[in-house]
């Protein structure tokens, strides 16, 4: 497992190339967001995801599967998103919040059991940098964690995760707040998991 170290939320032009590339090849890392630390790949890479889901013991058909997108109009792109949710993500993005969506059809067969995509746009320069540099999303999970040492200090999290994944950026210290969960599938927005940040609807 190879580290890339980024400061202040700033990754370098070369140091953005390089992630990219290791994404596209399929590889899978560990990464800092607005919330916890998390487990990423290609979001349109169907093996990548697999790695991931088996490695956090999800079943896909069972569980919403997000994705971390650079901005709205490249959320727009895969899943339907309804005025209310353009108002919302214009108001709360970028930001700590998980936005529920119906998926479209340009995601993989991953996200085809249920239907929905969470779409996070995150108060995370580097993620949003990482997705436009890759030019479609990310698809991002939480860690695990039985101490809550191992979801905040860069080291620890490396340690965990370096028989797992193929690089770990290591960032800021990570944080044991979740995002907050927004339904956004029906006629009204629905806030089904209270988190960092606060959303009014």
């Amino acid at each position: 497992m190879k580290t890339i170290k980024i400061w202040n939320d700033s990754p370098s032009d070369r140091q953005l190339t390089e992630i990219a590339r290791d994404l596209e090849m399929g590889q899978i890392m560990v990464f800092p967001t607005d919330t916890l630390y998390a487990i990423g790949c290609d979001a349109l890479d169907v093996k990548a995801i697999d790695r991931i889901c088996s490695l956090k013991r999800i079943n896909p058909d069972k569980s919403n599967l997000s994705i971390i997108c650079s901005d709205i109009s490249m959320a727009s792109e895969y899943c339907r998103i309804e005025n209310f949710g353009y108002k919302l993500l214009r108001e709360y993005t970028p930001g700590p919040f998980t936005f529920l969506f119906r998926a479209s059809s340009s995601l993989p067969k991953a996200f085809k059991g249920r239907k929905v995509v969470g779409i996070r746009i995150p108060d995370n320069n580097t993620d949003r940098e990482i997705a436009a540099r890759l030019g479609h999303p990310i698809l991002t999970t939480s860690i695990e964690y039985d101490d809550e040492d191992y979801a905040i200090n860069p080291g620890l999290i490396a340690e965990r995760y370096s028989d797992h994944i193929d690089f770990f950026i290591e960032g800021e210290d990570g944080s044991t707040e979740c995002s907050t969960i927004v339904d956004c599938t029906g006629n009204q927005p629905e806030i089904v998991r209270e988190g960092k940040g606060e959303i009014f609807l």
